[in-house]
């Protein structure tokens, strides 16, 4: 280069020249170094755009996330809304029920108490008819030995006394296990008036409006009178 700029230069102007066209060669930007330079930042912008639209996404994501906490909020306070209007009904229905449950139970023992007052009235006739025991003394409601007895009444047949103990149920259809409480209840009170009037005959008794088949055999074999409301 300094042999040819000696052409048209002296020589020492030729040797300075060259020197600055080298140096500023050597720090200009080839063209190859701006098309890598270019496709860099190509390659920058795709991955911005990419970006962007990632959190374009994620942005959207986000929003539904929310809307969807708010609809879940929502719904949660629903639920717990019903759940206290649940809870308030069920609250009155527990109060309704057991007010039936207590009129029920009253309405269950008049019933009772009338078919024992049937029983006090009716049933001497009926144990004159069948077994010829003639009633020295009226039944009554009483205790004997700790032992509450719905009725208790005293009769004699030929010269000898025999002691009415009975029961009074409104209804005698229930399953076996209950069929032997009814019994041992029975037997409980039947055992309470021997204890006190010890050697003295005993007619174990069951008064009720119905009692099934099955019922009626048990108490036959066990040796238990039976006595529904249609007998009289």
């Amino acid at each position: 280069m300094t042999r040819r700029l000696e052409r048209a230069f002296p020589a020492e102007q030729a040797g300075v020249l060259a020197e600055v066209i080298h140096d500023a060669y050597n720090t200009l930007v080839k063209a190859s170094d701006f098309s890598e330079l270019k496709a860099i930042v190509a390659e920058l912008a795709e991955a911005q755009k990419r970006t962007d639209q990632r959190v374009a996404e994620l942005a959207e994501a986000q929003r539904e996330l929310a809307e969807a906490q708010k609809r879940t909020d929502q719904r949660v306070a629903e639920l717990a809304e019903a759940q206290r209007q649940t809870a308030d009904q069920l609250r009155d229905l527990v109060i309704v029920v057991r007010g039936l449950a207590t009129e029920v139970g009253s309405l269950s023992r008049t019933m009772s108490y009338s078919l024992e007052n049937e029983a006090y009235r009716l049933l001497p006739g009926l144990l004159k008819q069948k077994f010829g025991l003639e009633i020295e003394q009226k039944f009554v409601r009483t205790e004997i030995n700790g032992e509450e007895i719905n009725l208790f009444g005293r009769a004699r047949r030929n010269g000898q006394t025999v002691l009415i103990v009975g029961e009074s149920k409104l209804r005698l259809d229930m399953r076996a296990a209950e069929r032997q409480e009814v019994f041992d209840q029975l037997e409980r009170k039947v055992a309470a008036v021997r204890e006190a009037y010890p050697g003295q005959e005993v007619m174990p008794v069951l008064i009720t409006h119905y009692a099934r088949p099955a019922f009626l055999q048990e108490a036959e074999a066990r040796g238990v009178q039976v006595f529904q409301s249609f007998d009289w």
